[in-house]
């Protein structure tokens, strides 16, 4: 008999005869080396021990991916005991999950296009057909067939030519969403060479061979240049944004007629206009840019419509003529509401659907332009819900269609009449292993931040669920950059409930659920009120007998995963534990170092902490510098290795300075997707995997497992 014993972590390897006998001990979590690093800036003086998690070039310090797979090998080691029950949750929530099925088709002039997913496949394949039943469908796009040989696989553009025939399509291939914009003719099935790198988006010119396509900066990954690309022909260069708070994009109005290149920055946006039959036609400005002006265009019968803030804090909607459509000319279309915040405005012939939010409930109102009926909001059967217009890519139609679901209501494709104002389901999402509504309730409550806001909460729970502080409770959040998190419905999450769990939502401020206001009160120089905000409703849960502090854990990703960062340094002793997705902790560093990615954008977001006044506010919170000698509670830390919106080491590094720092026998885990980027893995079966995983982490750390 001989023992061997692993540096990394204990093995103990009895060879008895032939026979091997493996069993593995407590691992050790990998422990990252010091290399100290010292920023001087604004009379500050901060040593970062572990910054050289950044370099992840194998050649020139291939510790660091040796550092990630230690610490996947860590966390597989941690979860190994519950391995089976996270492959028995993905199993059921996959029961749940209608593989074979087709989406519902929308029409875009001769043809009616659809997506189809086939049981065993990861991807979709896209068809389409001039019979809506698709009896007659051809394949456009086999994703599947695409995606042979790479780990990661995401289509972006989507986009066909007014005439039918040519489709303009994106891919990636790592997850960096770095897309490569190809074209397909749809007569031949051939792809054309045409191949433009780095394409953000593309609007089509009406001759249906002229594509306007925006490009990214190679290193900052912002959209800044605008080429007119004519297919088979020569690519040319129309525009380059220079101010690095800015990023472009292009699209048309509805009915064709207009192409619109806009700029945009946090608190600023432009908007420029070049009709569509005119592609090497002057494109002219509607309203130059200036600080806390945001608007967006679009175009129809004639005459121009902005939807504007200015002297309107949630927006309203003006309109003005063809000849002149500048601030000068703009007249009252929809005239402000400070109650009713309006997201967008799309037009139809005849018709207008505005989308509107109301004391954070979303509407949809249909304007008839055409007898001038009263406007009228598409009507719903339940009061805490989400809906919000789908693909209507036709502009002459007599019905559109819109999404709706609930926390408890499942994803349902409604078509509403124009004329009978009628909606009429078309299809909900179905649930092979069966679903009874009535076995769930939802409700949106209100808790009191310290100042004496009132911050919604969004739950979920078995009907029935005695609020005694008994129950576990999975607490998610976000709260920035005005993004609203809605009550939408989840298949995988009836496996948190179904197992007495409580499932939250804290609609806090940074987010866009109570209009403006809210989000302002949530970004740059009163980012504080964020984090307060969870606290606070983590507070008002527990002290409202929804759960306790041993059995609540949080949940949140990139700017949530700042969060998360955040509360546990603030409150760590009123969680059991944190998933941290893709988290942004590492603030100050990343937002000192403009070669980045995206970095210079969130100057206006965030705040520019070259600037002293800058610094010494986010400083107070950003999560990685403001670890310190205290209890955590557990945590999942995951990051991706290709993630262009936060880099794998800013929770690479949070990781490693916790578990230097903490005063407690907390487990801090390090996941690492080796091949993925921000938003996970690309396929649905590895995406639920990844899924399966976190809620197997969440209910293992309430006791449990089965």
């Amino acid at each position: 008999m001989k023992v061997l014993l692993s540096i990394a972590f204990l093995f103990i390897v009895i060879v008895i005869g032939n026979t091997v006998i493996v069993a593995q001990t407590d691992m050790k979590a990998p422990v990252a080396k010091k290399v100290p690093k010292v920023l001087k800036i604004h009379g500050y003086e901060i040593t970062d021990n572990y910054f050289w998690l950044r370099d992840r070039n194998d050649k020139k310090d291939p510790e660091v991916i040796k550092y990630l797979e230690d610490n996947n090998k860590y966390t597989e080691s941690f979860m190994g005991q519950n391995a089976g029950f996270a492959d028995n949750l993905y199993k059921e929530m996959l029961g749940r999950v209608k593989q074979t099925d087709t989406s519902v088709p929308y029409r875009k002039g001769e043809y009616w296009y659809f997506t189809k997913t086939e049981e065993g496949k990861q991807y979709p394949t896209f068809l389409r057909g001039k019979a809506k039943d698709g009896s007659d469908a051809v394949v456009l796009l086999d994703q599947n067939e695409m995606a042979k040989g790479f780990k990661y696989f995401a289509i972006g553009e989507f986009d066909v030519s007014d005439d039918g025939n040519m489709l303009a399509f994106s891919t990636d291939t790592t997850g960096y969403r770095q897309y490569t914009l190809q074209f397909k003719d749809l007569r031949t099935g051939q792809v054309l060479p045409d191949k433009i790198e780095r394409a953000t988006s593309l609007a089509w010119a009406n001759d249906n061979k002229t594509a306007f396509v925006v490009t990214e900066d190679a290193t900052s990954k912002r959209s800044d240049i605008l080429w007119r690309h004519t297919l088979g022909g020569k690519t040319d260069k129309l525009f380059e944004e220079k101010d690095l708070l800015f990023n472009i994009g292009v699209g048309r109005s509805r009915d064709g007629k207009m192409i619109f290149l806009g700029a945009e920055a946090k608190t600023s946006r432009e908007f420029r206009y070049l009709p569509s039959d005119n592609p090497s036609g002057e494109w002219k400005m509607i309203a130059p840019r200036r600080e806390g002006h945001e608007y967006s265009a679009d175009y129809d019968q004639g005459e121009f419509y902005i939807t504007t803030n200015k002297d309107a804090e949630n927006f309203k909607v003006m309109k003005a003529p063809a000849g002149d459509p500048s601030e000068k000319s703009w007249k009252d279309f929809i005239p402000y509401n400070a109650d009713v915040k309006i997201d967008g405005i799309s037009f139809f012939k005849d018709y207008a659907v505005v989308s509107e939010v109301e004391n954070g409930i979303e509407y949809l109102r249909v304007m008839d332009r055409k007898t001038k009926r009263a406007s009228v909001r598409i009507p719903t059967d339940e009061s805490v819900y989400t809906m919000g217009l789908g693909a209507n890519p036709e502009y002459n139609t007599a019905s559109i269609r819109y999404g709706y679901s609930s926390m408890i209501t499942p994803q349902s494709t409604y078509q509403f009449d124009f004329a009978s104002r009628k909606s009429t389901l078309l299809k909900q999402q179905e649930i092979p292993s069966g679903y009874d509504k009535t076995k769930y309730e939802t409700a949106r409550v209100w808790a009191t931040a310290r100042d004496g806001v009132k911050v919604p909460i969004l739950v979920m729970m078995k009907r029935g669920t005695k609020l005694d502080g008994k129950s576990p409770m999975l607490l998610y959040g976000y709260g920035s950059y005005g993004v609203s998190m809605t009550p939408n419905f989840s298949t995988a999450r009836l496996s948190l409930v179904d197992r007495g769990m409580i499932y939250g939502i804290a609609l806090i401020r940074g987010g866009g659920e109570l209009g403006e206001k809210w989000r302002q009160a949530g970004r740059m120089f009163t980012k504080m009120n964020t984090f307060n905000d969870f606290v606070d409703c983590s507070k008002w849960l527990i002290s409202n007998k929804y759960t306790a502090n041993d059995r609540l854990v949080i949940q949140g990703g990139s700017a949530g995963g700042l969060l998360m960062g955040a509360v546990v340094n603030q409150a760590p002793e009123l969680y059991k534990a944190a998933i941290t997705q893709v988290p942004f902790v590492d603030v100050m560093n990343t937002m000192l170092d403009a070669d980045l990615p995206l970095t210079t954008e969130e100057w206006v977001e965030w705040g520019n902490p070259n600037e002293k006044k800058a610094w010494d506010y986010m400083v107070t919170y950003s999560p990685y510098d403001n670890v310190k000698a205290q209890t955590y509670p557990n945590m999942l830390i995951e990051v991706s290795l290709n993630d262009s919106q936060v880099p794998y080491w800013e929770g690479a590094k949070f990781a490693a300075k916790i578990r230097e720092m903490k005063t407690n026998d907390s487990v801090i885990l390090l996941k690492t997707n080796m091949g993925a980027g921000h938003g996970g893995s690309s396929g649905r079966y590895d995406r639920l995997k990844e899924v399966a995983f976190d809620y197997a982490y969440a209910l293992t750390q309430v006791g449990i497992a089965k």
